[in-house]
């Protein structure tokens, strides 16, 4: 039970919904933004298993410089989100859900809605990755068993898939009627990739500075 609610409440990290409003703000749809979520909480949480299983394997703990590459990732990978989101903000570029005659509908649109959901499986993946170490870590410290410490972390990633899923859903809704104005949505892109910036700039010098 701990594992799921501690689960949900990762899912409002700051990094986590940084991330993900980039990609949820170029959506129209609530359950494609609920989508995206899900997809992100589902590669963090793999990610999450695959580390938790190669350690307990091993019976070894993550490398600081290892976990400290990874948050490195997750900062990179923000400011690429969020330089990528102000661009198409400042351009006026048009989410895949924006501007497509019908037909059009079942190829282009189609494509770019996959390519969204790509994203976001590894935008989650990342994640997952910078935060396995500590997790780990802190399982294995309370847990005595190698069966009740993956148990507990796939229940956490469990919580985590609901958690972004609920929280993409509820942001999708505003989002969406957002988008319906051209000039708003421009905005809305821009102020989430401006955030996704600070935050990965923020973040990389946290860890910097921890290294230090």
């Amino acid at each position: 039970l701990l594992g799921g609610l501690w689960g949900v409440r990762h899912a409002f990290e700051p990094d986590h919904l940084a991330a993900v409003s980039t990609l949820v703000a170029e959506q129209r749809n609530v359950g494609r933004a609920s989508l995206l979520g899900a997809l992100w909480g589902t590669g963090h949480t793999l990610a999450l298993l695959a580390v938790a299983s190669i350690l307990a394997w091993l019976g070894a703990s993550m490398p600081a410089r290892l976990s400290d590459g990874f948050e490195l990732g997750v900062a990179a990978m923000l400011i690429v989100l969020g330089g990528r989101s102000f661009w198409r903000g400042v351009r006026g570029s048009r989410g895949p859900d924006h501007g497509h005659h019908p037909h059009e509908d079942s190829d282009d649109a189609g494509r770019v809605r996959a390519r969204f959901q790509q994203r976001s499986l590894l935008v989650g993946i990342v994640h997952g990755l910078a935060g396995s170490g500590s997790l780990t870590a802190m399982v294995a410290a309370r847990l005595p068993s190698t069966s009740s410490r993956l148990l507990y972390v796939g229940l956490f990633g469990l919580g985590s898939i609901a958690g972004m899923a609920g929280l993409s859903g509820v942001a999708g809704w505003p989002a969406s009627r957002v988008l319906r104005g051209p000039r708003a949505g421009r905005i809305l892109r821009v102020a989430c990739g401006l955030v996704a910036v600070a935050m990965g700039i923020f973040w990389a010098i946290r860890v910097f500075a921890g290294g230090r």
